[in-house]
């Protein structure tokens, strides 16, 4: 990871930073790992939809759920849009984006606390990096809030498992479809590219105090929603539960961002996405 890290992060005190963010996703991990544990001791609502084939092998089993997953397994409660399970459900979209994204977002916030650094050294003051880290962080909060709602609505209308996977071929596939062209799409490239180039965005969009470095922080998170919505909407094909599944989108977004093949290897898997889609909806 540090061979990636942009230069003047790779000493002491970046590398205490980068353990700090690292530390903080791996709670989110664990939280998250803790929770899917837990769907081991209750039993499971009934399915009385079936998983897609082409995904049902990756689902996890259909066993016990308690804790913040349970909300999302509750259909009745979600029916009636009810506050708590909305909100427990939110909070689990807001742990599992820690997870997922803080990592591949690290080498903006390192760079940004380098830039303090350097001009604490010279008697300048900047906010914190966790200034920066909370406008990133306060986006995909965001996202979160309207992936519950999406979830909550998929379920009203008995489209998804109590696994939370999809259970209409027809959806799955249009996600995959979505996901796969996206890729290739000027807007999406256009995110991806300042999500790849740290300086340059702050180079461009530099803004002083507190609540310029928040904005950055939110501008960067807003480029990094860009970049990465459609494919974490995928989480909705191939459950939200299945941590083997966040696992692999969470890696590809990692490797898209920060390998120097990243691009590339974006598109080469658009192209997959949109033919396993494509595939799907014509079985289906």
């Amino acid at each position: 990871m540090t061979a990636l890290l942009p230069p003047g992060v790779r000493r002491r005190d970046g590398l205490t930073a980068l353990a700090s963010l690292l530390a903080l996703a791996a709670l989110a991990w664990a939280w998250l790992w803790r929770e899917a544990e837990r769907m081991r001791s209750m039993p499971m609502p009934a399915d009385d939809g079936a998983m897609p084939a082409a995904m049902g092998s990756m689902a996890m089993p259909a066993e016990p759920v308690s804790g913040a997953m349970a909300s999302m397994a509750m259909a009745p409660a979600l029916h009636d849009w009810a506050a708590g399970p909305l909100l427990l459900t939110a909070l689990m979209w807001m742990v599992m984006m820690v997870g997922m994204m803080l990592p591949s977002a690290a080498p903006a916030i390192l760079l940004y606390g380098a830039m303090v650094r350097r001009n604490r050294a010279r008697g300048v003051s900047l906010p914190a990096v966790w200034t920066f880290a909370a406008g990133y962080l306060a986006v995909w909060a965001g996202f979160s809030v309207a992936a519950t709602l999406a979830q909550a609505g998929l379920q009203q209308a008995a489209l998804l498992s109590p696994m939370m996977a999809s259970t209409d071929a027809a959806l799955s596939g249009a996600l995959l479809v979505a996901a796969g062209l996206w890729q290739w799409l000027p807007l999406k490239q256009a995110c991806l590219r300042k999500c790849r180039a740290p300086l340059q965005f702050f180079m461009f969009r530099w803004r002083a105090g507190v609540a310029g470095a928040f904005r950055m922080g939110v501008e960067h998170g807003a480029f990094c929603v860009g970049c990465c919505w459609a494919i974490m909407l995928l989480l909705f094909a191939v459950g939200v539960m299945n941590l083997l599944w966040v696992a692999l989108i969470a890696g590809f977004v990692l490797a898209e961002k920060l390998l120097p093949a990243g691009t590339l290897v974006g598109r080469l898997a658009g192209v997959g996405f949109a033919a396993a889609g494509i595939w799907m909806i014509a079985a289906g």
